[in-house]
């Protein structure tokens, strides 16, 4: 299912109109390299335009890289937004790219991750090749390589250092891997930080400084509305949301794969001088730097970064009854979850339930911050301390992988997985899909959504909640 119906960005013809007018609208939807300088860049580079017969498409960062070209220093491309369709589709390439982003080939390797997705290792390296251009080691090395740019530019920390926590398995593949995409040695690569970077360096040469970041959103991004969500539903001692109205800042802790981590978003999107598009600034402290990719990606789970407002907007404004609700709120997003196991237990037991839940069974950060005091309680916590009820069945399967939610989860399989436990009602599963397992086309029970409005239902629904509009009123 693609998300976009301009010319759709699969003609060349139309892909080189986005680059010649310098659309960032389609900034990581696809990449464009220049057979003449071997580089490649984003659609909306500044850069003076190529020639037509010297440009090339591709649909990853990562199949430009195989090709043999460098990322362009000028636009960053590797600091785009993630394409829009892979929160969209359920396929297994879909939910492998949501995988990858989460980090999983850097942990379990291919195989782990064609294990999580139910294919063989050949088939997985099959699909993505063939769409892609890239399989699942390219894709990840990518992303590696981003990653360590990232680190090399904002922090101060060792060289070394950096090599490990990018994912890489050793200092001469992350040495390789930066000159090849980057065309700079690390060293080179950190003294050509921008200005902003440079200075925030030196303001964090720990881990536990924390990592300034930038986590960029295409179109415009309305973050009132999520910010007001996650307030109502903030749970003490995991998360707050603080500040006065429209400079308020979401801190929360998480649980990764290697430790903990604290972050803390500010609401007031930042803007760039030119092009559309915009970011949020955000920070992070991490226990261990390995679980900076996975963090990353949570979080822009959360605050649904990755999506297309162009085509949501586009598609629901066209109907009579959203179209004045478009209108009022351009960019509307339709926030997701940072812990999906987490999120699960909360849609079940209710926010003051879920304190309790986190006061009794919470493990306690070892540096508390301010009021963040716990992670919220592992399933098998759950399900150990209380294992009667409802609660205790969601927690044990969970716990067991009964019920998988994890990025590259098969939405439909999890939502009758969760039906199944005794308890577990059509309400609660559904705002699982729709959060934890971001399915932009969810819909409550009871709710007269048309099919009209598909594939983006869970957008309108969240413009009918924000006019105060009846969900069950066509």
């Amino acid at each position: 299912m693609t998300t976009r119906s301009v010319a759709p960005a699969t003609a060349s013809d139309s892909r080189y109109e986005a680059v010649r007018s310098r659309d960032a609208r389609f900034d990581g939807v696809f990449f464009f390299a220049v057979e003449t300088t071997g580089i490649y860049c984003r659609p909306s580079c500044p850069a003076v335009t190529p020639k037509r017969s010297n440009v090339r498409f591709f649909a990853t960062a990562a199949a430009a890289q195989g090709s043999g070209f460098r990322a362009c220093r000028r636009c960053r491309p590797d600091a785009v937004p993630g394409s829009a369709e892979w929160n969209v589709r359920a396929d297994v390439v879909g939910r492998a790219m949501r995988l990858i982003g989460d980090g999983v080939v850097d942990r379990e390797g291919v195989t782990g991750l064609a294990g999580r997705l139910g294919y063989s290792a050949r088939q997985v390296q099959r699909q993505l090749t063939a769409e892609l251009g890239a399989g699942p080691v390219a894709l990840a090395r990518a992303q590696r390589a981003h990653t360590a740019r990232v680190l090399l530019q904002t922090t101060a920390l060792p060289v070394t250092e950096i090599a490990f926590a990018s994912g890489f398995a050793s200092v001469r593949q992350f040495n390789d891997t930066v000159r090849a995409v980057y065309a700079a040695t690390p060293s080179e690569l950190r003294a050509a930080a921008p200005a902003r970077d440079r200075a925030a360096s030196r303001h964090a040469a720990t881990p536990s400084a924390g990592i300034p970041l930038r986590l960029a959103h295409r179109g415009p991004y309305r973050a009132g509305p999520v910010f007001d969500l996650l307030q109502r539903e903030a749970v003490a001692g995991v998360e707050e949301v603080s500040g006065p109205p429209d400079r308020r800042v979401y801190r929360r802790t998480l649980r990764l794969p290697y430790g903990t981590g604290i972050v803390a978003v500010d609401e007031r999107p930042g803007r760039p001088r030119t092009g559309s598009g915009g970011w949020l600034d955000a920070r992070l402290h991490l226990t261990d730097l390995r679980d900076l990719t996975t963090a990353v990606q949570r979080l822009r789970r959360l605050f649904d970064l990755d999506a297309d407002p162009y085509a949501v907007d586009r598609h629901l404004g066209a109907d009579p009854r959203l179209a004045p609700l478009v209108a009022a709120r351009p960019g509307l997003r339709s926030p997701g979850a940072a812990d999906p196991d987490e999120f699960a237990v909360r849609a079940l037991v209710g926010r003051t339930e879920a304190e309790r839940l986190v006061q009794r069974y919470g493990k306690t950060l070892d540096a508390p911050c301010g009021t963040l005091t716990h992670l919220f309680p592992e399933p098998g916590v759950l399900a150990g301390a209380e294992p009667h009820g409802t609660l205790g069945a969601l927690a044990a399967a969970l716990a067991d992988g009964v019920v998988r939610l994890d990025a590259g989860a098969d939405r439909d399989a999890a939502e009758r997985a969760l039906l199944a436990v005794p308890g577990v009602d059509a309400a609660v599963a559904a705002a699982v899909r729709a959060r934890a397992l971001g399915d932009p086309d969810a819909a409550p029970p009871g709710a007269a959504l048309p099919d009209t409005w598909r594939p983006w239902r869970s957008y309108a629904l969240n413009h009918l909640r924000a006019a105060g509009e009846p969900e069950n009123d066509r």
